[in-house]
C-alpha cells in the first residue's frame, strides 16, 4: 500500500466535497465506475463515496435544482490525488480500455494530470503528484506549468502482469478543489484571512493558487468563465460544500467565501 500523499500531511487540508445532483443515483454510478470510487453509505438522500474508509464525495439529490451555471462561482473541478504515478498509469488503461472520454491531460511540472466532466457538468482532475522535494520555488511561489503529458511513461510505471485498475486505492484523497469565482484577489484575501493559506503561485489576474504547509495548492480560484460573478444560487446543482480538515479547528464550523460557497472545517490531524 502506498503512503498518504502529502498533501493531506499538511496542517490544513481537503478532506472532502459535497456535491448537489438532479439525479444522484445515475452521478453516484459515474464516481465508482469512472474514478473508481466506492460507496461507503446513504443516508436518506445522501450518498457517501470514498477510498477505503476514507469519505471524499457526498452526492445530495435534488431532482428540483436548476443545472448549474459555468458563468457563476462554483465548481471549477474536484482533484483527485491517487497515492504514486503507477496508480495514475493503471486508471490510464482502464480509462483507455473502457474508452473513457477526457478533456485534457497535461504535465503541471509538480504533478501530472488527465481532466474530464461528469453528467452534470463538474469538472475532475485525477492526478499524481511528482515527489515535493523535487518541486522548484523560486521564493514563496512554487513553479508550475501546462504541458505535453506523457502517456506512455506513465503507464510503463505499472509492473508487467500487474491487476489493473482495481478502483480508486487506499490512500487517494481529494488533493485540491479549483473554483470559480468572480475576482482571484478577494478570493486570496479572503483564503489568507480565514485558514492562514499561502499564495503559491499567480496567473495574472485571473487565477491564484493557494496551500497550507508547502503543497503546490490545496484550493485554486480563477475568473476565467466567470469574471465579476457574483453571489452564486444555491438552487443549483454542482457544488455544495468543501470540507477542509484543520489541525488547529477545536470544533467544526462553516464559513461562506465571497461568493457564497460553503467552506467547512472539521478538526483532524494530518494524514
Amino acid at each position: 500500500m502506498s503512503n498518504i500523499p502529502f498533501a493531506a500531511t499538511t496542517p490544513i487540508s481537503v478532506s472532502r466535497v459535497g456535491l448537489k445532483a438532479r439525479d444522484a443515483n445515475a452521478l453516484a454510478s459515474f464516481y465508482r465506475d469512472v474514478v473508481g470510487l466506492q460507496e461507503l453509505k446513504r443516508d436518506g438522500e445522501t450518498i457517501t463515496l470514498g477510498a477505503g474508509s476514507r469519505a471524499l464525495l457526498d452526492i445530495e439529490a435534488d431532482q428540483a435544482a436548476k443545472p448549474d451555471d459555468p458563468r457563476s462561482a462554483g465548481l471549477f473541478h474536484n482533484a483527485f490525488l491517487l497515492p504514486s504515478r503507477a496508480d495514475l498509469g493503471r486508471w490510464i488503461k482502464h480509462a483507455i480500455d473502457r474508452r473513457i472520454p477526457v478533456d485534457g491531460a497535461s504535465d503541471h511540472l509538480v504533478s501530472e494530470a488527465l481532466y474530464l466532466t461528469d453528467p452534470e457538468g463538474n469538472g475532475i482532475e485525477i492526478y499524481s503528484d511528482r515527489a515535493h522535494d523535487g518541486w522548484k520555488w523560486n521564493g514563496a511561489q512554487v513553479e508550475m506549468a501546462t504541458r505535453q503529458l506523457d502517456i506512455g511513461s506513465i503507464v510503463s510505471e505499472v509492473p508487467d502482469g500487474d491487476a489493473g485498475w482495481q478502483g480508486a486505492p487506499e490512500n487517494s484523497i481529494v488533493g485540491h478543489v479549483h473554483l470559480r469565482v468572480g475576482d482571484p484577489a478577494a478570493a486570496a484575501r479572503w483564503w489568507h484571512s480565514q485558514f492562514g493559506f499561502d499564495t503559491v503561485a499567480e496567473y495574472g489576474n485571473s487565477a491564484v493558487f493557494l496551500s497550507s504547509g508547502g503543497y503546490h495548492h490545496h484550493i485554486g480560484a480563477n475568473s476565467w468563465q466567470s469574471p465579476v460573478a457574483g453571489r452564486r444560487d444555491a438552487s443549483l446543482t454542482g457544488l455544495a460544500w468543501v470540507e477542509m480538515r484543520s489541525a488547529d479547528a477545536k470544533a467544526a464550523s462553516t464559513y461562506e467565501d465571497p461568493w457564497g460557497t460553503v467552506i467547512r472545517a472539521v478538526p483532524g490531524q494530518p494524514g
